[in-house]
C-alpha cells in the first residue's frame, strides 16, 4: 500500500515536507491535524498521533492493519533499517537549561561548604548524565568514548574527588 492510499482515507491532509504529511486523526475529535504520516524509501508508511492514540487504533479506524503499511521484506535481511530518533530542539534546550541550573545550585552549595546529602549527590549525577546524554545525541562520534570513560564509579568516589 502506498502513502496515497492512506492519505485518501484521512481528512485535512497537508504536506509538511517531502514524503511527510499531517492529517486529522480518525480516533479522536481532532480540531486540528495531529496525525503525522511519513512514507519511507523502503515502502513503509509510518503513522504517529501526537494526541497519544495508539498506531494500531489509528490503523483500525482507517480500515487498515500493520501488514498494509509494512510491506513484506524480500531476501535474507528481513529487518527494516531503524530510523534515527529526532528530538525537538526546544525540549532539549529546556532540559539542558534545567539540568545546568541544578548543577549550578549544587555547585554553589558545595562552594559555600554546605553539607550535601546522598539524595543531592545522586541528583547531581543524574543531571550530569542527562547533560552528557544530550551532548552525545547532538554529536555521537565526538562524545562516544568520552561519555563512558569520564564518569566516576560511584557517588562515594565523587565525594572523595571533591574533598
Amino acid at each position: 500500500m502506498t502513502v496515497d492510499a492512506v492519505l485518501s482515507q484521512c481528512a485535512m491532509v497537508r504536506e509538511t515536507g517531502p514524503g511527510k504529511f499531517i492529517a486529522r486523526c480518525p480516533c479522536h475529535d481532532d480540531r486540528s491535524p495531529s496525525l503525522a504520516i511519513r512514507e519511507c524509501d523502503d515502502g513503509r508508511v509510518l503513522l504517529h498521533c501526537f494526541a497519544g492514540c495508539e498506531t494500531e487504533d489509528v490503523l483500525a479506524a482507517l480500515g487498515l492493519s500493520f501488514p498494509d503499511v509494512m510491506p513484506e521484506r524480500i531476501g535474507e535481511d528481513q529487518s527494516y533499517k531503524p530510523l534515527r530518533q529526532r528530538f525537538d530542539a526546544r525540549q532539549v534546550l529546556a532540559i539542558l537549561d534545567h539540568e545546568a541550573m541544578v548543577t549550578a545550585i549544587i555547585a554553589a552549595d558545595f562552594l559555600e561548604h554546605k553539607e550535601l546529602d546522598e539524595e543531592t549527590w545522586q541528583r547531581l549525577v543524574r543531571a550530569v548524565n542527562r547533560i552528557n546524554s544530550a551532548r552525545a545525541q547532538a554529536a555521537p562520534l565526538k562524545f562516544k568514548n568520552w561519555q563512558g570513560s569520564q564518569q566516576p564509579a560511584s557517588i562515594t568516589a565523587q565525594r572523595k574527588e571533591a574533598a
